[in-house]
């Protein structure tokens, strides 16, 4: 221990005190006890650092783990290195552990066998599938509009019904014609009466949609009528359209009519 502190200083003033006059009147100008004194001078062994606190950690607990259990906890620690304190104490209790998850992380602590997390697995995306013509798979989505982004006659249209719009965007990933239209409501009706309108306007057929998991497109995501077409997926089917879907919660797969809207 290279640390001197200042109780470690006291300590050897007040031996060498004693040991030229005596405990009683070194206990007297110390202001403690010969019993005091007496400890320490029977530790001291000329140097600092033998005056120094020692650890007040106990050596044995009434509540310890037994050898049995040590065992056990070391053969389940070997064969499951990487679960984890949950999973571990689960397995454990199915073998007659019987101490609380709590003991069970001090020990493995002391012990450093915590469980190693492992790193997570390099994310690879998958290679971009490139159109090779148009109306092979065109993207649609939908756009909140407010009416500050609006002017002219649009504004006072949207004034008139409520202040805002929804814009949907028909975008083909190969030629990237693009078609807009606004739409007061945000429903499977406009949803298949835009996919009418974007038949008609594009010169080319389409072989297959691409859309969110929105409630205007599809019930995939909706528990109660999950398995119930939408309009708009009625209209495809009419117009012998494929309609495919991203996986939720992924706009990027939507990424070129996303980043029209941005």
């Amino acid at each position: 221990m290279n640390k001197i502190t200042q109780t470690m200083r006291y300590r050897q003033s007040l031996i060498l005190y004693a040991k030229k006059h005596g405990a009683t009147k070194a206990a007297i100008r110390y202001k403690t006890n010969r019993q005091y004194i007496y400890r320490w001078m029977k530790r001291y062994d000329g140097t600092l650092q033998s005056l120094a606190d020692r650890s007040h950690r106990p050596h044995s607990h009434p509540n310890q783990h037994t050898p049995e259990e040590i065992k056990l906890i070391e053969d389940m620690r070997r064969r499951n290195p990487n679960a984890g304190l949950v999973v571990f104490w689960v397995k454990l209790r199915q073998r007659g552990y019987t101490r609380s998850i709590s003991g069970l992380y001090r020990f493995l602590r002391k012990r450093g066998q915590m469980a190693v997390k492992l790193p997570n697995p390099k994310y690879i995306p998958k290679p971009y599938e490139k159109m090779t013509y148009p109306g092979q798979r065109v993207q649609i989505d939908v756009k909140y509009v407010p009416a500050s982004c609006l002017v002219g006659q649009a504004k006072e249209d949207a004034a008139e019904n409520g202040g805002y719009y929804y814009q949907y965007t028909f975008l083909d990933e190969y030629s990237r014609f693009r078609y807009l239209e606004a739409f007061k409501e945000h429903s499977s009706y406009s949803s298949a009466a835009f996919i009418q309108h974007c038949v008609k306007r594009f010169p080319y057929a389409i072989e297959c949609v691409q859309t969110d998991n929105g409630p205007e497109f599809t019930n995939r995501l909706n528990p109660q009528c999950s398995d119930k077409k939408t309009h708009f997926e009625v209209a495809l089917e009419q117009l012998c359209i494929r309609h495919k879907l991203i996986k939720p919660y992924t706009p990027r797969h939507n990424g070129k009519v996303e980043r029209s809207h941005r």
